[in-house]
């Protein structure tokens, strides 16, 4: 049976993966060291923790469920004693991506990320529709990458990383320099940023006399359909007049070279910033 040392298993991310791998066939083996966290694992799911070196004697996987500002302090402090070809797996590619993860060859690198339920996520089943973050009830699709290490290793990270972000709909294999792409680049500093832009722009037609619940339905519903039209979730195109406000609107909101944030010097600049 292969064996799993979760780092972090009482934290916010780690209770989720401490929870789906409960399901597993997998021998897990749960680290947290704040005090919070272990009772939350005891009473919450009936979990007893153990040292951090209890967990990673002989082990075959360590799953780092822990913040990307410690990733690189506890990779180095796990990995010396870690047998050789056991698999390290991240959640993020953010400390991978800047190189903090240590330089041991014989060990497997695998990095994995939800893509969280889409906006266009639906369900009979109310917990699944309430599942916005994924890894509960709703189907999630996930990235993965093979970061260092034989190729054969890539069907157990992938398995791994089915059961911790489970249900999955669709896994993706990327690099991690394509990670970096989606997370940061494009799902924060594009997605997000643009997201409370938006935010601020219902806030400001409130400020302007607009009621505020009128706003917020007339913008939800407006996001509904221009996404749906935009992502071809439907079949449609907009209006004249809706393509002359986007052909005005865009020049007035973005600058002529906001793409530059996809570059690798700013992709590292805006993780080191992270990490």
């Amino acid at each position: 049976m292969v064996s799993i040392a979760l780092f972090g298993a009482g934290g916010k991310m780690g209770y989720r993966l401490a929870n789906n791998l409960k399901a597993s066939p997998y021998q897990v083996r749960h680290v947290e060291l704040a005090q919070a966290g272990r009772e939350r694992l005891k009473s919450g799911l009936g979990i007893e923790c153990v040292d951090p070196d209890v967990a990673i004697a002989n082990v075959d996987v360590v799953v780092l469920a822990v913040p990307d500002t410690l990733i690189g302090k506890i990779s180095h402090q796990v990995a010396p004693k870690l047998k050789s070809g056991a698999m390290v797996i991240a959640l993020d590619a953010a400390a991978p991506f800047a190189g903090h993860l240590p330089a041991r060859d014989d060990l497997v690198y695998f990095v994995t990320h939800p893509c969280h339920p889409s906006i266009f996520f639906d369900s009979p089943d109310e917990t699944a529709r309430n599942d916005h973050f994924g890894g509960v009830a709703a189907s999630q699709s996930i990235v993965n990458s093979l970061m260092q290490g034989p190729e054969s290793a890539y069907e157990l990270g992938e398995a791994i990383a089915r059961a911790i972000w489970r249900p999955v709909l669709r896994s993706h294999r990327v690099t991690v320099d394509q990670m970096a792409l989606l997370e940061p680049g494009l799902s924060e500093t594009v997605c997000a940023t643009l997201l409370d832009v938006i935010r601020e722009a219902m806030d400001e037609v409130v400020a302007r006399g607009v009621p505020e619940l009128a706003a917020r339905d007339f913008l939800l519903g407006h996001m509904n359909i221009l996404a749906s039209v935009i992502f071809k979730e439907i079949p449609g195109q907009f209006s004249d007049a809706c393509n002359k406000a986007i052909e005005f609107g865009k020049p007035a909101l973005m600058r002529p070279d906001w793409k530059r944030i996809f570059e690798r010097d700013e992709i590292a600049a805006s993780i080191r910033r992270i990490t």
